[in-house]
């Protein structure tokens, strides 16, 4: 008896009776703005109907040539401007009546990057905008759900490994560190515990170099010692903030 059917057993007519189904890709960007000391989350209007010019995620559909890692790149940088942004998948989301326009399953990617000058002026210049958290317009579609997975998946990393030093430049403060960490989980964070547990790591090289831009006092600056963290991770440490 034939248990197992192989390729050459479906009929041709397989994929031509197949129904379509349109494939997209959504781009949840946050960026932390070091000056303001928020964490925010990039946006657009939707370009096409139905709902044009309400608030959304920066996405588009896949081509039928595209890699859905190449096509994430490319709607990126068409809609927003910003290129050379490492993009990961987070999840699908595939129910039959999320978009009112066609059967449209989305492929969700995410990114964590520092806010610059340029990168402000940049996506702009396109159209899309920065918003704080706090501040999060209305979404389109399912794209709050995604949001909400997104910060979700962004708090338990930052749990359990250094992300947060992906979002701030080479030298920073640990008042600035300690103020990223509370915008990613919107909470305030105990100020005096949270440098106790940082310091104890040793994954942070004090200089010698102050910020006196909030106060005469100033605040010394650190950078982290990434070099030292994998050394340590081939060991078995645990970055564990709380």
């Amino acid at each position: 008896m034939k248990i197992n059917s192989s390729i050459n057993d479906i009929p041709k007519s397989y994929y031509q009776d197949s129904e379509s189904i349109n494939v997209a890709v959504d781009c949840i960007i946050w960026g932390f703005d070091i000056k303001k000391e928020k964490l925010k989350l990039l946006l657009i209007k939707r370009l096409v109907e139905p709902l044009a010019g309400e608030w959304s995620l920066v996405g588009s559909f896949v081509k039928i040539n595209e890699d859905l890692d190449f096509s994430a790149t490319r709607v990126l940088k068409e809609l927003t401007g910003l290129e050379n942004i490492f993009l990961e998948q987070l999840q699908s989301f595939g129910k039959k009546d999320r978009d009112p326009g066609a059967r449209v399953i989305s492929i969700v990617y995410w990114s964590l990057i520092q806010i610059g000058q340029q990168d402000e002026e940049l996506v702009n210049a396109h159209g899309a905008n920065w918003f704080d958290l706090n501040e999060v317009p209305n979404l389109i579609l399912d794209h709050k759900k995604m949001v909400e997975m997104a910060l979700l998946k962004l708090q338990q990393n930052a749990r359990y490994r250094p992300i947060g030093f992906e979002l701030l430049p080479k030298k920073f403060t640990l008042p600035q560190l300690l103020k990223l960490y509370q915008e990613i989980y919107q909470k305030p964070l105990d100020d005096r515990n949270f440098r106790k547990k940082l310091i104890s790591m040793n994954l942070l090289n004090k200089l010698d170099e102050k910020d006196k831009s909030t106060s005469k006092k100033g605040a010394f600056y650190y950078e982290f010692d990434g070099k030292k963290y994998n050394e340590l991770v081939k060991t078995g440490f645990n970055f564990s903030l709380f």
